[in-house]
């Protein structure tokens, strides 16, 4: 009988907790659910955006091997608008870029290139981004905001790019020894094997160096 009082006075008291804190309870426990289907339907839209963002990003590529750049510019163009967050938004800037560049269309790379350099996820990307940015401004004939871009601290991998870029920017500016300086610098940093030493080396003997 003592059992039974015990276990009723639990009851009673749990009741009791019950009625004090149940609104808590059922709040947090629907937060919890909310949070999970939150999570996992944000799952589901990253994972659609990302192969929807795919299948533009192939299709542009095979556009671009064809030459169809009407093509490429659409579909590149659909990534940037509507998948911005995706992994592909970068490389499609960068593809609608080059295209641009290669076609004299300036102001257009320009903002490709820039699009490029503000949705890069990594240090690696953004100085690539930045290295061809910074090509365009040349090529546009704005040589100071090219070297501006290029006066951030790049990834390692870059630095001689960069250095090589810099010589080139500096020369049209008519800084013979600082392009030659900037020159030799590539050459220490770029690899034995990198195909631009040879143009750098040319470069530099045309500058007496």
């Amino acid at each position: 009988m003592a059992l039974d009082l015990e276990e009723q006075e639990k009851l009673d008291e749990l009741k009791a907790w019950w009625k004090q804190n149940a609104k808590w309870v059922i709040g947090g426990v629907t937060a919890f659910v909310l949070a999970v289907a939150g999570w996992r339907g944000w799952q589901y839209w990253t994972h659609k955006q990302a192969s929807e963002a795919s299948l533009l990003f192939d299709r542009a590529v095979q556009a671009a091997m064809l030459n169809d750049a009407k093509a490429v510019k659409e579909t590149t163009g659909q990534i940037m608008e509507h998948y911005p967050r995706s992994g592909y938004a970068t490389p499609a800037a960068w593809l609608a870029g080059r295209l641009n560049h290669d076609a004299g269309d300036l102001k257009s790379a320009l903002a490709q290139y820039e699009y490029a350099l503000e949705h890069a996820r990594d240090d690696s990307t953004k100085a690539l981004a930045r290295l061809r940015l910074a090509a365009v401004y040349l090529d546009n004939k704005q040589p100071d905001k090219a070297l501006a871009l290029l006066a951030e601290p790049p990834a390692p991998a870059y630095v001689g790019l960069y250095a090589n870029l810099k010589g080139d920017i500096l020369y049209t500016q008519g800084k013979t020894s600082e392009a030659r300086a900037a020159y030799q610098e590539a050459l220490k940093q770029l690899d034995a094997d990198s195909v631009l030493r040879p143009i750098v080396e040319i470069k530099l003997d045309a500058l007496g160096g």
